[in-house]
């Protein structure tokens, strides 16, 4: 049974699984405690965090990755990996122009560098969830998904405590606090990290190319990808699926509109970037993973409704605990617990929510409502979250964690609603 985790596709799903998680913290974590420190204000970066639509929006794209054939690059190494390569690349190119540019000196550049890597870190999601699941028959997909989170959660460790450690060790004794130097050297090598990912797809194989129906024309073919994923849903759910949708649209909103202002709140508060990495980068990902286990052991108890309301409860609750660290200043021992009931939280929350809307998906057309779900939970909570910024400079931190709170409890309504829902036909 333990001998699966050591056959070439799964070793190979653990290395590509590094090269997803890497560029998702580097533009929507790591970046906002880069730009605090160097003096951009809450609010442009309250705004800078819609950047992460970019993952929002990407089943938009995601049917031209999984169909259309790259000139030259697919003939050379196949359907999946030349798109692979291709997001890869555009990742790196994005991250070395990051790595060039001061934020403190202009910041545009800096911008457009962020979103080319959230476009290629987009789409190489895309193509890799379509090489997992075309790279192992059916009985080892758990195992593929398994060693892929694993590599997952490895790359946010090094792309969140990593950075912070690499940039505390570059910078130059007696300077003032903000040096680009420090953060250019801490970038550049996340950039060659990325090299992980591209030697795996190099000497990996390619899947066996799925046959698709030809289209008659481009009408025929946008129905068949998008159309009819989206209608069987509405049919199988009719007027309920408007509930669900509400639910989906929110359930997070209070974890993501909190987190955006999270790493300018501890710069503001004094702590370390050693401080910051070891506990909410380390420890903090050891928790949501404790988290995670526990929200899946309770789901298969309790039922997976029971602890989506827990995970809702918890999640805004733990903002509570947020603002009472705002008002005790430098404090590496409150740090520890608040950090500890938050990713706790969160990890169970996740693990419902992830198996709640696993359930939600017609096994025809999985991977597209699946898509189309995990897309549409982030586009109301990070358009919220842009401004962030500016209600923490109008009303304080602590106001601002306590109305992050309260964001939730529409939330409660909604899952109690979901849970007197009748099962479709």
């Amino acid at each position: 049974m333990l001998r699966v985790y050591l056959e070439p596709a799964t070793l190979r799903m653990l290395l590509l699984g590094f090269s997803a998680g890497l560029p998702l913290v580097l533009v929507l974590g790591t970046l906002s405690f880069w730009l605090r420190e160097a003096g951009i204000d809450r609010s442009t970066i309250g705004f800078l965090s819609w950047i992460g639509l970019m993952y929002g929006f990407k089943w938009v794209w995601s049917p031209l990755v999984d169909r259309l054939p790259l000139p030259l690059l697919t003939r050379w190494f196949g359907r999946r990996r030349s798109w692979l390569l291709l997001a890869q690349s555009i990742v790196i190119f994005g991250l070395l122009g990051m790595a060039q540019n001061d934020p403190q000196q202009a910041l545009q550049p800096m911008v457009w560098c962020a979103l080319l890597v959230a476009f290629g870190s987009a789409t190489q999601d895309i193509a890799l969830d379509a090489f997992r699941i075309e790279s192992a028959d059916v009985d080892r997909q758990a195992a593929l998904a398994a060693s892929y989170q694993t590599g997952y959660r490895m790359a946010m460790i090094w792309a969140g405590a990593g950075v912070l450690w690499i940039a505390a060790r570059a910078e130059v004794a007696n300077v003032a606090n903000y040096q680009h130097g420090a953060w250019q050297t801490a970038y550049l090598v996340m950039a060659a990290s990325m090299s992980l990912g591209v030697l795996t797809v190099l000497l990996s194989a390619e899947p066996a190319p799925r046959e698709f129906k030809p289209a008659k024309n481009a009408a025929d073919w946008l129905r068949s990808a998008l159309v009819e994923p989206m209608a069987d849903f509405l049919r199988r759910y009719r007027w309920q699926a408007v509930l669900i949708l509400a639910l989906i649209s929110v359930y997070r909103i209070s974890d993501v509109v909190m987190g955006i202002m999270a790493n300018p709140f501890y710069v503001d508060m004094g702590y370390s970037k050693d401080e910051v990495a070891a506990v909410t980068k380390v420890f903090g990902l050891i928790m949501t993973l404790l988290g995670a286990f526990l929200g899946g052991a309770l789901s298969m108890r309790w039922g997976v409704m029971r602890v989506l309301m827990l995970g809702a409860v918890l999640s805004a609750a733990s903002n509570l605990l947020f603002s009472w660290l705002a008002t005790r200043g430098h404090d590496v021992t409150a740090l520890i617990w608040v950090i500890s009931a938050d990713n706790l939280s969160s990890g169970i929350a996740s693990a419902a929510f992830i198996a709640y809307m696993s359930s939600l998906t017609n096994v025809n057309y999985s991977a597209t409502q699946y898509a189309l779900f995990s897309s549409l939970m982030l586009l109301a909570p990070k358009f919220l979250a842009g401004y962030s910024g500016r209600y923490v400079d109008a009303f304080g931190y602590v106001n601002f964690f306590n109305a992050t709170a309260l964001l939730g409890l529409p939330v409660l309504l909604l899952v109690w609603l979901a849970t007197r829902m009748k099962a479709p036909d």
